[in-house]
């Protein structure tokens, strides 16, 4: 068995520059293989209709079972965020646009995302790299012989899961995590990564469903991709019923910070509140795993936090202090990790 990996694609009755179509299959159909040929398959459908396709337009059984058992090992994972795809976009088996694809999700579908990965940016075609490879390199001199090399342009892909249940790597440059337009504006030149319903309060003037105002924890980042952190800043907005706006009831920046963000009730004197938690790095060490490019802490600290009105107080069993500072190594730390592993965007 073979299946639809392109958008749409005829079956022909032969292959020659002359040929009648037989019948347009689509992306995820499975076709059964009649006939091999040199770049073509001679293949029938479910309803015996025979043709041959080009092979490239098809993935075999051995990557259909890796995007199954992908579906599998992440069916009960946490959701990290949701977000909106601005295009038609494909599913890859891993990070990269030079990796096995297979479905094909269309543009404006709502996806659960799972985890981020961070890869090299694969260079453009042409013939400057084929240049420099025919080129010995010269050794530096000087100053310029202790200065390290900048760090290679990264990009970062999303593990997603779509409302179908397939998963998959998703190009995050085409990704738009869904936040509500109400506090969307106050990013202040960062990036949205997740917004989550922390409660909901009453407000007989509020324009909404049953006067029913929701509140929210987000975290932001840089935009910037390859980041060895998710997320460096955690905000709370609550809402004012004087004002009848958003406030900043919390802001804790910069961290380093890691999904998911977790929602729960913490019990307390007053009765359940609402509470949330998420990870930190407890040192400038992480861990990158070769094989997808996802960033982990080697050693990671859960951070639990209560919100009793508008007041956000730390709890839980680590109270340790916050370092609250960027590690200006741990980016080196990463990218040496991606070097060693050699992870890059072609696979």
């Amino acid at each position: 068995m073979v299946y639809v990996s392109a958008r749409q694609m005829f079956l022909h009755d032969r292959v020659a520059a002359i040929s009648n179509i037989v019948t347009e299959v689509t992306n995820g159909q499975p076709l059964e293989v009649v006939e091999h040929g040199r770049r073509f398959l001679k293949v029938k459908t479910q309803k015996n209709e025979i043709g041959w396709i080009e092979d490239h337009a098809v993935i075999d059984g051995k990557v259909y079972d890796g995007f199954t058992q992908l579906a599998q090992q992440h069916k009960d994972s946490p959701v990290a965020a949701t977000a909106t795809l601005r295009n038609d976009l494909y599913m890859h088996i891993e990070p990269g646009k030079e990796t096995e694809h297979f479905y094909l999700i269309p543009g404006n579908t709502r996806v659960q995302l799972l985890e981020r990965a961070s890869i090299k940016k694969p260079e453009s075609a042409g013939f400057a790299p084929l240049a420099r490879l025919a080129e010995p390199e010269k050794p530096a001199s000087g100053a310029a012989a202790s200065e390290p090399p900048p760090p290679p342009p990264m990009e970062d892909w999303w593990l997603a899961r779509d409302p179908q249940g397939r998963t998959g790597w998703l190009y995050g440059n085409q990704l738009d995590v869904d936040v509500p337009d109400e506090i969307g504006e106050y990013a202040e030149g960062m990036r949205y990564i997740g917004a989550y319903v922390l409660t909901k309060v009453d407000d007989p003037d509020a324009n909404t469903p049953d006067h029913q105002v929701p509140e929210y924890v987000t975290v932001l980042a840089p935009d910037k991709s390859g980041l060895p952190f998710d997320f460096d800043q955690v905000r709370v907005f609550t809402w004012s019923k004087n004002h009848h706006r958003y406030e900043t009831a919390f802001r804790l920046h910069p961290i380093q910070g890691y999904l998911p963000v977790k929602l729960f009730t913490a019990q307390t004197p007053r009765g359940p509140v609402p509470a949330f938690s998420f990870e930190l790095s407890s040192g400038p060490d992480v861990v990158t795993d070769p094989a997808t490019g996802v960033t982990r802490p080697a050693s990671p600290r859960t951070i639990d936090y209560e919100m009793i009105d508008t007041a956000v107080k730390r709890i839980g069993p680590d109270m340790a202090p916050i370092p609250i500072v960027h590690d200006k190594n741990l980016e080196e730390k990463k990218d040496k990790a991606q070097a060693k592993h050699g992870k890059s965007g072609h696979r």
